[in-house]
């Protein structure tokens, strides 16, 4: 390629692209960031893109894909991959006979997470190849080299890209991209895609023999760079934490890896075995220590300090140097807060004077936690709020478990809250339960995207809309009321406090849309309007 082909690309942008120019049939996924812009950009380069209720579903829907001899790419946070683990572990076993690419976007340091685990640990458990990329280059060519591997050894491929190289750009230089795939169509093997215990043994030694055979494909030069050091230290590393080394440690010689399992163990060996000192340099777990470890080759692991949060080039100076003195302290950044105008913030103070004990959940509305609100008290992870509430109803004594109340955001009510709602209607409190389903009508904290509450696609276009209300009373809650906060404060107020004093299981849609996409979400729905009058007339007699 010429040097006027070169493109200015992050990380995601570069998966969407080798999306596009690898021709996967579908994107899939659940917006969370870092990878969110990662569909968002397919769909705007012309490829399939689309939202799921979560992960699992995703995940699900792409296994399908690849059942069908297309390719599927399935994009999401780190801890959405704890929401798709249950299908990845067997589709695993199975296999199929098309692409099946999982991008898992790790998070360390927290930027915009509740935790910072360590996603490399999912390869060894479910047993899937890994890639991770360093840079937009690899990763534009890892996600055509994922794309390759899935299909050419039938097996699921987790890319595992982190904050640092999803949202960092880079030049890019595209590839040719591939030919036009086969025509999508499904051949029956039952035994092959049938998880039943008779035939999951057989396919849990396929996938062992097919794991090593892919530790050659991990010792390629695709996968594997040297770079010739001027002493005695040599490095080991991967991922991000290459781009920190280079600069940190010039005179060293680095192995970096970039399928990270299978592990290429005899060229570590070979690399490690030449150097008197031969330090492993990664982000987050001991994860390439304990692998290089436990084949017996001795490498030395960096402090125990340096585990949390993201590296850098002084941080990796200090590694080296093995330096364990206390780090310099940041300045304090600006807390994050609820926009000036949030319908939240009405709710939040409502609960706060009703010294409310609220279990929340994942989304803006977490801000709450901050001052000054403090209006929230236990926040785990997506869809939890309500099966905690329901928790703390059933052991507080009855003042107490009278002060209970779930809040749940609209998207991640629909991603894992429903099952909540069925939960709480089976096994109902004595006292009751009181949810509050918080919707501004949209995916705000990850960037406005759409969900299957709003009735618009990824690319705004309208479809079918899961409506709250039904929803909640079809599942036998018959307490289910909508208040718009801003119109109606005292309303709101006025019906928490009946609901807490009653014995009823109660539904409270708190219906404003966010001031930040309500411009964007009258575009739409003008369009809409526009393109189904133009449809009505084009299909009017005459």
């Amino acid at each position: 390629m010429s040097g006027d082909d070169r493109l200015f690309l992050s990380g995601n942008e570069a998966v969407a692209l080798a999306a596009k120019h690898g021709r996967v049939s579908l994107g899939t996924g659940y917006p969370g960031t870092p990878s969110t812009e990662i569909l968002e950009n397919f769909a705007e380069l012309g490829g399939k893109a689309q939202w799921a209720p979560n992960e699992k579903v995703a995940l699900e829907v792409a296994i399908g894909v690849a059942l069908g001899r297309a390719d599927a790419l399935v994009t999401m946070k780190h801890v959405g991959l704890n929401v798709a683990a249950d299908p990845l572990f067997s589709v695993a076993y199975t296999g199929v006979p098309g692409a099946l690419v999982i991008v898992s976007a790790d998070d360390p340091g927290m930027a915009s997470s509740q935790n910072e685990q360590d996603n490399r640990r999912y390869a060894v458990a479910a047993g899937v190849p890994m890639l991770e990329p360093s840079d937009s280059q690899e990763a534009y060519d890892f996600t055509l080299a994922a794309i390759e591997i899935s299909r050419h050894w039938e097996t699921p491929v987790l890319l595992r890209m982190t904050t640092r190289v999803c949202h960092s750009k880079g030049v890019v230089t595209p590839g040719e991209g591939r030919s036009p795939p086969e025509t999508p169509r499904f051949l029956r093997d039952r035994e092959k895609y049938v998880m039943i215990p008779a035939y999951a043994r057989r396919a849990h030694k396929r996938l062992r023999e097919k794991l090593r055979a892919l530790a050659a494909v991990s010792a390629s030069p695709r996968f594997v760079r040297e770079d010739a050091g001027a002493g005695d230290l040599g490095i080991i590393t991967s991922g991000i934490s290459y781009m920190h080394v280079r600069e940190a440690a010039p005179e060293a010689a680095v192995l970096k890896l970039g399928m990270t399992y299978p592990l290429p163990l005899e060229t570590i060996r070979e690399f490690a075995g030449r150097l008197r000192r031969c330090l492993v340099v990664e982000e987050g777990d001991p994860y390439l220590v304990e692998q290089i470890r436990a084949a017996g080759i001795g490498v030395e692991d960096k402090p125990e300090m340096y585990r949390f949060g993201e590296l850098d080039v002084a941080r990796v100076r200090r590694i080296v140097a093995g330096d364990v003195s206390p780090e310099p302290v940041l300045p304090p950044a600006k807390p994050p807060q609820l926009c000036n105008g949030c319908p939240h913030r009405v709710t939040m103070e409502i609960l706060r004077e009703l010294d409310c004990i609220v279990a929340g959940d994942i989304g803006c509305y977490s801000l709450g936690v901050l001052p000054p609100f403090q209006a929230i008290d236990a926040l785990i992870c997506m869809g939890a709020g309500i099966g905690m509430g329901l928790g703390l109803r059933h052991v507080l004594p009855e003042d107490q478990a009278r002060r209970v109340v779930s809040i749940i955001g609209d998207s991640t009510f629909v991603h894992t809250g429903i099952p909540g709602l069925a939960e709480m209607v089976y096994n109902p409190p004595p006292t009751g339960h009181l949810v509050l389903i918080l919707d501004n009508g949209t995916t705000a904290m990850t960037g406005m995207q759409e969900h299957p509450g709003t009735g618009r696609r990824l690319n705004h276009e309208p479809t079918g809309r899961v409506d709250f209300e039904k929803l909640s009373l079809a599942l036998g809650i018959e307490n289910v009321r909508t208040i718009d906060p801003l119109s109606d404060r005292e309303g709101l107020k006025t019906a928490i406090r009946a609901a807490l004093a009653g014995n009823e299981l109660s539904v409270i849609i708190v219906r404003r849309t966010c001031l930040l996409a309500a411009g964007m979400i009258r575009q739409y729905e003008a369009a809409a309007e526009k393109s189904a009058a133009c449809d009505a007339a084009r299909l009017a007699p005459g």
